[in-house]
């Protein structure tokens, strides 16, 4: 269905104000994780778990969304997801009181849900509301808005749940086994505030979202017989929905790499908790700025699949930079991979859901279990810096030149994650049938 674009302003700005929230819930991960570091007394693949447990929800409750938006439609799905949030941000309470990890991930496993109902529907309805050709465009408009709530979100829970770290983990070291637990109960004591405000806004926002005039919008299929039936009869005939899927979860588990990490990577380099709270509002500034290049290019200047094919290059040279770098410099590369991410995402979407017709919902449904990538990847780099640390500190060298250097190391992972995205940029998005024709 395709309106006028002064008709779709009202929905368009509805839709970026949910992408807004999400990006503020999701982003937030980049402090939560030293933060959870720190008053659980974990190790770096534990830590990464806080990733794993937001974005693994994708993966159970994806397809489940799709079918929940078929029976009750956009609107009221994301007025369900929002409420499921709340939720979510509720569980932190009792999590911070008895400080026991797998409580607080069970809390962003739930609020991880209703992200799933949010994806699942705002994706694929801002990707059909107008012409298939500038989909990366309108994307990109909702990226500005979840990368600027991002980009808040790790400012003021960088503040709120970082500041004192270091002081408190001084004193750990020399506290006896009370003392310990009362800081460490203090620390945690620090999300209250925050997370009893979350719930009640994202209460409010689920209300008030019922009654938003949002229109009804269907795809269009391309591949359709004289009589206007489609020719395929399953989502198994499309081949680059599949390499559209892989490369979507592997963008993310990039873009999380690139905006998670940071924080505990600044850390690692021997740079405060107060210093290095700011980093991913660096890489999240980068994106945004990216993103409004993007609306102001595509697609009258440049094609989604340029866009797409410059971001893939772009993220293996910064990748390499950050390899061949070190300290703050370093840091500014894995800051600027938000240059590279940003128009990754608006790209994929239309790419890949482009002629799918009938089968967008459960397409798009896919295309969130593919955030997956952001539950895997993540820890993945965890366990190689543990790895290498390990490796480096048997080989005599002094803890924190073995964890900077091991950090850094690991961001190799990065490569082939770009790789498969300039693969699908030249070739993988018009495979659209398993035969040569």
């Amino acid at each position: 269905m395709q309106k006028s674009s002064k008709t779709n302003l009202v929905p368009i700005a509805i839709i970026a104000g949910v992408f807004f929230i999400f990006g503020f819930v999701t982003w937030i991960n980049g402090a939560l994780i030293p933060f959870m570091k720190t008053i659980n007394e974990l190790t770096d693949a534990q830590s990464y778990l806080v990733a794993s447990a937001s974005y693994i929800s994708f993966v159970l409750m994806a397809l489940p969304a799709s079918y929940i938006l078929n029976k009750i439609g956009y609107r009221k799905g994301m007025s369900l997801g929002l409420m499921i949030m709340a939720i979510g941000a509720l569980v932190f309470i009792p999590a911070a009181e008895a400080r026991t990890y797998w409580v607080f991930l069970s809390g962003i496993f739930i609020q991880g849900i209703g992200m799933t109902l949010l994806q699942t529907a705002a994706n694929p309805y801002i990707t059909i509301l107008g012409p298939i050709e500038s989909g990366a465009k309108r994307i990109a408009i909702m990226g500005i808005a979840n990368k600027t709530a991002g980009a808040l979100g790790s400012l003021i829970f960088g503040a709120l749940l970082l500041s004192g770290i270091d002081q408190v983990k001084e004193k750990l070291g020399n506290a006896t086994l009370e003392e310990k637990n009362v800081l460490l109960d203090t620390m945690a004591d620090s999300v209250f505030v925050p997370y009893v405000v979350m719930a009640i806004v994202l209460f409010v926002l689920g209300v008030l979202i019922r009654k938003a005039p949002l229109p009804h919008v269907e795809a269009a299929a391309e591949d359709e017989t004289e009589a206007g039936k489609s020719t395929k009869t399953n989502i198994f005939q499309f081949p680059h929905l599949w390499l559209g899927v892989l490369t979507l979860f592997v963008y993310v588990g990039a873009e999380v790499i690139a905006g998670d990490t940071i924080i505990a990577y600044g850390i690692s380099l021997g740079f405060t908790g107060e210093e290095a709270k700011f980093f991913t509002t660096y890489t999240l500034l980068a994106m945004v700025a990216t993103y409004a290049l993007g609306v102001f290019l595509i697609p009258k200047y440049v094609t989604q699949t340029t866009a797409l094919k410059v971001s893939a290059v772009l993220g293996i040279i910064f990748s390499l930079c950050i390899l061949n770098t070190s300290g703050f410099t370093s840091v500014l590369f894995v800051a600027a991979l938000g240059i590279a991410n940003a128009l990754v995402w608006p790209a994929i979407w239309p790419l890949t859901l482009q002629g799918l017709g009938e089968f967008t919902k459960t397409a798009s449904a896919l295309l969130i279990m593919a955030i997956s990538g952001g539950a895997i990847i993540p820890p993945l780099y965890g366990r190689i810096v543990d790895a290498n640390k390990h490796e480096l500190l048997n080989k005599g060298l002094q803890e924190a030149d073995a964890m900077a250097t091991a950090a850094t190391s690991s961001y190799w992972i990065l490569i082939p994650c770009y790789a498969m995205i300039l693969f699908f940029a030249v070739w993988g998005h018009k495979f659209k049938s398993w035969t040569k024709n």
